[in-house]
């Protein structure tokens, strides 16, 4: 209880802040080279539904352009994601910025990863249980399949971890999660570039 409390939000701020300061040159490279490439801001600003379902603005490197249709509507994500972006996704070096986000307090370390608010009336009332903790930068359904597995098994792997929130289930899930990143497993859906959208349940 004491590390569900207070203990998990006090290592998050320490180890976030520890991570990012060693990472800045990366941090500060990386934004100049996506600067370039994309021609304007490198970093991608959403909002996200966080802890309770109160929503944030979650921070990562961009990974995809800005081209539109005749109409003016955003391409297909499959149709936006740049080479740059495969490389940047596939080295899990999008992820760098949402460290401001744990130092910040609306993210953890580990927990449910931030989807979109469109799903928010979409879920289950036990799939809404995932936002019982704050969201996390990797967790049990990203080292279990990624977006390689369904939404809904994702689902069932978020509540596993809500009902289990453990230090050693956290350390568990960051070992593994170096491991995924040396992998590069679980990246793309079957089938999809990107994670098919939820569109509920059926």
């Amino acid at each position: 209880m004491m590390y569900r409390t207070w203990m998990k939000r006090l290592m998050d701020l320490i180890i976030s802040l520890i991570l990012f300061l060693i990472c800045s040159p990366l941090f500060l490279f990386v934004s100049i080279v996506l600067s370039f490439y994309y021609r304007g801001s490198p970093f991608f600003l959403q909002p996200r539904p966080g802890r309770n379902g109160r929503i944030f603005t979650v921070i990562k490197f961009r990974t995809m352009n800005q081209r539109q249709d005749e109409e003016g509507n955003l391409l297909p994500d499959a149709e936006r994601l740049t080479t740059m972006g495969k490389f940047i996704r596939k080295t899990s070096l999008d992820e760098i910025p949402q460290l401001l986000n744990v130092i910040k307090g609306d993210m953890s370390l580990v927990g449910p990863r931030p989807l979109l608010v469109e799903y928010l009336p979409l879920y289950s009332e036990e799939q809404a249980r995932r936002h019982e903790v704050r969201p996390g930068i990797t967790g049990w359904a990203q080292v279990n399949g990624r977006n390689a597995i369904s939404w809904e098994q994702k689902f069932r792997y978020d509540v596993w971890y809500v009902d289990h929130l453990s230090f050693a289930l956290d350390v568990k899930i960051w070992l593994m999660s170096v491991t995924g990143v040396c992998s590069r497993e679980g990246i793309s859906q079957p089938g999809h570039l990107t994670m098919e959208k939820f569109k509920g349940n059926h």
